[in-house]
C-alpha cells in the first residue's frame, strides 16, 4: 500500500467529526442537483463539491480511467476533512464505488442508482423508459436493479450523452435543447413508457423541459431526494449529523 495513501486514510479518520463537511463530486455541474437536495434536507451541513469539468463527460470513458479520477477526487475531499463522500455521478458510481469503499472502508460513501425500482412499482403501462449514459447502463447496480425489480416490466434504455453537453453549457431551455430532449423522449413515449427515469445527475437540470415534452403522458423520476435521505441515514447511524452550521458550501472546478 502506498505510504501517501495510508497517510491520507489516517488523516481522514482523525479529522472527521459532526462539524466536518460532506464531500460531493461529479464529472461537472450535474451533481449540484444532488447537493441541493442534500442541503434542503440537512441545512446545517457544510459541503465541498468537486466539478471535474476537465474530464467531462465521463459516460464514454473507460472504467479504469473513471476509477483513477474518482480516487483522485476522494483523496482531495478527505484531505479537506470530509466526513462522507457522495459520488454524485451515476457513471462514476457504476464504475468506481466498490473500489472506493474497499480503498477507504472507514469512510461512508453514498452513490447514485437510476430510480428504476420506484418507476417500475408505480407503472400502470408496464413500460418504463430510462435515460442515462452508456457507463451507467454497463454498471452492476443498474443491471442488478433491473434483474430484481423489473422482471415483469419492459425497460427501454436511451443513451442521451448530449444532455450532459447541454447542461454543462447552461443550455437547459430554448429550441436546441427542446429538439434534443424531444428526439430522445418521444420514442419512449410512443413505445408506451409512463415513467421516465433520469439516470444521470446532469439530466434533472433538464427536468422542466422533459416534463414539458412529456406533457403529462409520463411521470419523470430522479433519485436526488432518495440519495439525500440515504446520506442522512448514514450520518445519523455514525453520530455525524451536524446540529449547527451550514454556512460553508465550497465549489471546486477541476481543470
Amino acid at each position: 500500500m502506498p505510504v501517501a495513501l495510508q497517510s491520507s486514510k489516517t488523516a481522514s479518520r482523525s479529522n472527521r467529526s459532526a462539524s466536518s463537511p460532506v464531500g460531493f463530486f461529479d464529472s461537472g455541474v450535474g451533481g449540484l442537483c444532488v447537493r441541493e437536495a442534500f442541503r434542503r434536507r440537512l441545512p446545517h451541513e457544510d459541503t465541498i463539491y468537486i466539478a471535474d469539468t476537465a474530464h467531462c463527460p465521463y459516460g464514454n470513458r473507460p472504467a479504469a480511467e473513471i476509477i483513477r479520477l474518482a480516487r483522485r477526487h476522494v483523496r482531495t475531499l478527505l484531505a479537506r476533512g470530509c466526513k462522507m463522500v457522495v459520488v454524485a455521478c451515476n457513471t462514476a458510481t457504476a464504475a468506481a464505488i466498490d473500489v472506493l469503499r474497499a480503498t477507504w472502508p472507514d469512510v461512508p460513501f453514498v452513490g447514485m442508482e437510476p430510480a428504476v425500482k420506484p418507476a417500475v412499482l408505480r407503472s400502470k403501462s408496464g413500460v418504463v423508459g430510462v435515460l442515462a449514459t452508456q457507463g451507467t447502463f454497463n454498471g452492476r447496480l443498474y443491471r442488478e436493479t433491473c434483474a430484481r425489480f423489473a422482471r415483469k416490466t419492459t425497460v427501454l434504455t436511451c443513451v442521451a450523452d448530449e444532455f450532459v453537453t447541454l447542461v454543462e453549457r447552461g443550455e437547459t431551455t430554448g429550441p436546441r435543447a427542446e429538439a434534443a430532449v424531444r428526439a430522445r423522449v418521444e420514442p419512449l413515449l410512443a413505445a408506451g413508457a409512463d415513467h421516465l427515469v433520469l439516470g444521470c445527475t446532469h439530466f434533472p437540470h433538464l427536468k422542466p423541459l422533459i416534463e414539458q415534452v412529456a406533457a403529462g403522458r409520463a411521470k419523470v423520476v430522479e433519485p436526488s431526494d432518495a440519495v439525500a435521505r440515504q446520506a442522512e441515514r448514514l450520518l445519523a447511524a455514525r453520530g455525524l449529523l451536524n446540529p449547527a452550521g451550514g454556512n460553508s458550501h465550497v465549489f471546486i472546478r477541476s481543470t
